[in-house]
């Protein structure tokens, strides 16, 4: 389990600290663990400065513009018994080779007769926020976790960031870990000592009893910040699911008993996303817990403009506050 949060030697780290925390100490725990992305010896993102002066050119992988050389390379080693994390820089890149980091990885370990384990972490930048436009902002999460075989994970938090990258690393399986770019300097507390946050179990964040809201990464943190505004007049239970696949279903049910009703905020389009999904699973397994419909939080289906557009297509507290307003009415 977890070491707590608010030990000794606990510090405060940026999000992006804590990725490359997790990076180190799982590299220097095992040799066979290294990284590959295009430009990741000079470090578009903080999280890999510096790693190839520590590790050396051999185990960070600079690439060519080229995401399905990049993925193979990683692909094939993980056949051959490395534990490689494959950094595609911004999520939409995925989409390039899209038939292998997705539909080949995930039925790999079944189309092998669970004999052959592929052990491999895709990480990705995605979110709005940066007026980045398309292709640079999209959230992919909900595009990854329908696809059988491949576990998708998503951090909130510094601390999560840390024990989930590390989880992720030391699984058998292929897991997706998307990290949104407006978290990267937010700090928080993150232990010094060795943990992991396992796959697959949600956070309640604030205890509440009129309504569920179930929210991750950035919409976590403007969720929170409605929970707090509405305080005095809505009691809103504010649910992290850290993992989407797999999903902590039971833990959202056992909220459900208690408040009746549910928002789902998540980055993502709602046509086909995981929003859609959860909404669809709760409707099957929990209708007769409802006292209204299922209500979503989500990108319309239109791509996501840069520029100054982008705030008026994306979740915010506003859009956040007037749905839980609507679902409690």
């Amino acid at each position: 389990m977890p070491p707590e949060k608010n030990a000794e030697n606990t510090r405060e780290l940026a999000f992006i600290e804590a990725l490359k925390e997790a990076y180190i100490e799982e590299m220097e725990r095992d040799e066979r663990v290294f990284m590959v992305g295009q430009d990741i010896q000079g470090g578009i993102f903080p999280h890999t400065v510096g790693l190839v002066d520590r590790f050396g050119p051999e185990r960070i992988v600079d690439t060519p513009i080229s995401e399905s050389g990049m993925y193979g390379t990683a692909f094939g080693s993980a056949q051959e018994g490395f534990r490689p994390i494959v950094d595609f820089m911004f999520g939409g890149f995925t989409y390039v080779t899209w038939a292998e980091c997705s539909v080949t990885t995930g039925q790999y370990y079944f189309l092998h007769g669970s004999q052959i384990p592929l052990p491999i972490v895709i990480t990705l930048a995605v979110g709005t926020g940066q007026r980045l436009a398309n292709d640079h902002s999209m959230g992919l999460h909900g595009s990854f976790f329908p696809q059988p075989g491949i576990k998708v994970a998503m951090p909130s938090t510094p601390y999560d960031a840390k024990g989930l990258m590390k989880a992720a690393i030391r699984d058998n399986n292929p897991v997706v870990i998307p990290w949104h770019m407006g978290l990267m300097m937010d700090r928080g507390p993150v232990p010094e000592e060795d943990y992991i946050v396992p796959l697959g179990g949600a956070d309640v964040k604030r205890v509440g009893t009129d309504v569920t809201v179930l929210a991750n990464s950035l919409q976590l943190k403007n969720t929170l910040e409605v929970a707090g505004k509405l305080a005095d007049e809505i009691s809103m239970e504010v649910i992290d699911p850290r993992s989407f696949e797999p999903f902590d279903m039971d833990a959202l049910l056992r909220s459900l008993e208690k408040t009746n009703r549910l928002v789902i905020v998540d980055e993502d389009w709602e046509r086909g996303s995981f929003a859609a999904t959860i909404s669809a699973r709760v409707m099957e397994q929990a209708f007769d817990l409802l006292d209204a419909p299922v209500t979503l939080v989500t990108f319309p289906n239109m791509p996501i403009p840069g520029g100054y557009m982008e705030p008026y297509i994306a979740p915010n507290p506003d859009k956040i506050e007037t749905a839980v307003r609507a679902v409690c009415r």
